[in-house]
Parts: structure tokens; sequence; C-alpha cells
């Protein structure tokens, strides 16, 4: 094995242990939250009897001291059993895997659009400084960072589906549309079955969500760029290049943008986790039936086995994206190692 190989191995066994801390956390804490998941449901069912409490008690071990119910949970969890939906009543591994693709789907676009936004803001920006240009620029990514997922999301429905109908309120596709599952990513699904209409209406459908989603991160990822462009820019490197006569285009693209995107790296790698475990908002508003959507009703039931299984999804989603952050660090400079 080469020395990346073994610093890889050996970072995601680091991991380990704090992974293991979140999910007792996540445990601990969830137990501490007022109110019993059993209530909750029987509450709603009606006409029950104490048996009938007490028999579904035992069946998730919510009659056992709490450390007993914890090396219960691990022990399964070793396994590969994440346990069972108490709101639900079915397996949480199946429920998880069932909304996960959406998350992802609307996670990877939402990134894209911070991408294709943010990086070439920040490239214009840092190039036609104090300009107009970078006025707008930056007065857009103050705007984008200040305004709350969730009322531009609101706006997004009130302007552009309600009056305008240009997009839908909700959803991810409209039914009867939905192309043969493969993936379970409709674009790429649709995309494989040569299915335009599926494609177009999945896309409609993502547009508002995307953007709500996006536009903080393309702030973001703008003012970062615009920064670590403005020190490259004056770099000897660079006023070297320019002194040869080297076209701006590949003095920007080949010389300044390489060096510049170590700390944009940085901000997208942890993004990326954000986007995918901070998005209960957003899905929640589009009624979007994605992981997030899944946690925030799990939350309100009680559903200890649903909430924990999304944290340590979440935990394994963010140690991942530093990894290759931390990989991506040696491609784009190699003097760094892991």
């Amino acid at each position: 094995m080469t020395r990346t190989q073994v610093q890889i191995l050996e970072r995601i066994i680091a991991a380990i242990p704090i992974m293991l801390g979140v999910v007792i956390c996540a445990f601990l804490f969830m137990r501490m939250i007022p109110g019993d998941p059993v209530d909750i449901m029987m509450g709603e069912a009606g006409g029950v009897t104490l048996e009938e409490i007490e028999s579904l008690r035992a069946e998730f071990d919510l009659d056992k001291p709490i450390h007993v119910q914890l090396t219960r949970y691990l022990g399964r969890l070793v396994r590969g059993d994440m346990g069972y939906s108490i709101q639900r009543s079915r397996p949480v591994r199946e429920i998880i895997f069932e909304a996960i693709p959406a998350t992802i789907e609307l996670a990877m676009f939402a990134l894209l659009f911070a991408l294709v936004v943010g990086i070439p803001l920040g490239i214009a920006s840092a190039r036609h400084q104090n300009s107009v240009i970078d006025r707008v620029g930056m007065t857009a990514s103050f705007l984008g960072i200040s305004m709350p997922a969730f009322w531009l999301g609101i706006i997004g429905i009130i302007v552009f589906s309600l009056r305008l109908g240009w997009f839908p309120t909700s959803g991810r596709i409209t039914y009867g549309m939905e192309p043969a599952a493969v993936t379970g990513l409709l674009t790429l699904d649709a995309l494989i079955a040569g299915d335009i209409q599926a494609l177009k209406d999945a896309l409609r459908h993502l547009a508002l969500p995307t953007i709500t989603l996006g536009a903080g991160v393309a702030a973001i990822v703008a003012r970062v760029t615009r920064s670590s462009m403005l020190e490259a820019l004056k770099t000897d490197y660079v006023l070297f290049a320019k002194a040869k006569g080297v076209p701006e285009f590949v003095i920007v693209v080949k010389h300044a943008l390489r060096n510049a995107l170590i700390p944009t790296v940085t901000v997208v790698g942890l993004q990326v986790g954000t986007l995918l475990g901070g998005n209960m908002i957003v899905e929640t508003i589009f009624g979007w039936p994605g992981l997030g959507r899944v946690v925030v009703d799990a939350i309100f039931a009680r559903d200890y086995p649903v909430v924990q299984a999304a944290v340590m999804i979440y935990a394994m989603t963010f140690v991942l994206m530093n990894l290759t952050t931390d990989i991506i660090y040696t491609y784009l400079n190699p003097k760094l190692t892991l």
C-alpha cells in the first residue's frame, strides 16, 4: 500500500470512535426529550388497554434500564440492524434507503448550483476588484447569506409557483410520470429510460428547492473564491506570467485558480455535509420526500430508532466529506499530506 492509502485507512479507523460517540450521544439525548413514543402512538389509536401499552414498551425495549437499551441497540447495530420504527412499524433501514435518494439528488443539484454560480462570481469579482461587477456580485452574495432558507423558499413558492405558475409547489415529480426505478435519483432514472418528459418534470420540481438550498452555499463560495483569488493574483508567479505575456485566461484558470481553490474546497467540503444533513427545513417547506423530512416527522413522534439512524448517517457524511476534502487537497497541492 502507498503512504496515502495507509493514511486514508488510518483516518477511517480513527473515525470509528467518533461515530460510536455520536451514536451514543444521539441515543441518550433522544431519551432526554420530554414525551413517550408509546403514549404518542397509542394516543392516536385510542381505546387501548394498559396491557397493550406494556406489551409495546417491551417490544421496543423501552421497559428496560437505559444501559440495557443502549447495549442491545449497539449489539443490533454491529450486525447491521438499525432497529424498527415505532411510528411506521417498518424496519428503519427500509425507511432510510427509500428517503435518502431524494435527499442526495437535491443536495447534488444544490451543490452544482452553488458551484456554477459561486465560483464564476468570485473570479469575476476578484478580476474586477472595486468595480461595478465586484460591488454587484458581493451585494448578491451578501443577500444570499442573509436570507434564511425558510423565508426564501416561501417567497419562491408565492412568486414562481402561485403567481407565475412556472414551478410546482411540492413533490419530486408529477404523479404517474415516474420513470422506472433504477438508482432512486429521478433525473438519472429518466435519462436511463430515455424519458425526456419525466426528466423535464423532475427538473421543474427540483428548481425551487435547489435554489433555496443552494443560494446560501453559492454566496459563501463566491466570497471565499473572491478572497483567495485576490491573494493568488498578487503572487510572484502570476506577476511573472503576466510579464511573459501569457494570456489572461490562462493566468486565471491555470495559475491562479488552482491555488485559490484550496480554501474553496474546504468550504465546499463542509457545506456538502450541511446540504445532506441540514436540509430539513427546505424538504419540509417543499414537501420533498427525503431523509430530512423523515427525521422531522420522527422527532415529533419520538421515533427513537429512526432519529438515531439518521444522526449516524449525517455524522458519517461529515466524516467522509472531511476525508474527501483532504484527499482533494493533495491533488491541488502535492506538498500537502493527509
